[in-house]
């Protein structure tokens, strides 16, 4: 199975190709077999996604499953971990106020 993904020109949010259009949701997204790459094109071309590309994946009973580690943390969407975040004046975080 092949998914075609990209990025909202907008907002920058990876997007999943639906036959229809893009989602945000790799549950929505379709197989385009050896049509990614024509899609691909097309849509870049029209302006409404920003560097889409086609990532291999397999179907599951949730709806299709990225191969690549890689790409299904992007699935996922953005994270953010609070206790992985520095605060500006934390001396011990190797950070100075000046």
């Amino acid at each position: 199975m092949k998914l075609l993904t990209g990025n909202d020109l907008v907002t920058g949010d990876v997007t999943w190709w639906t036959g229809q259009g893009w989602s945000r949701h790799v549950e929505d997204a379709v197989d385009v077999g050896d049509r990614g790459e024509g899609i691909a094109k097309a849509e870049e071309g029209a302006r409404r996604v920003n560097v889409p590309y086609v990532i291999d994946a397999v179907e599951t009973p949730e709806g299709p499953r990225p191969a690549h580690i890689k790409d299904r943390i992007r699935a996922l969407g953005p994270t953010v971990r609070p206790d992985l975040t520095l605060k500006p004046a934390d001396p011990e975080a190797g950070s100075w106020v000046i």
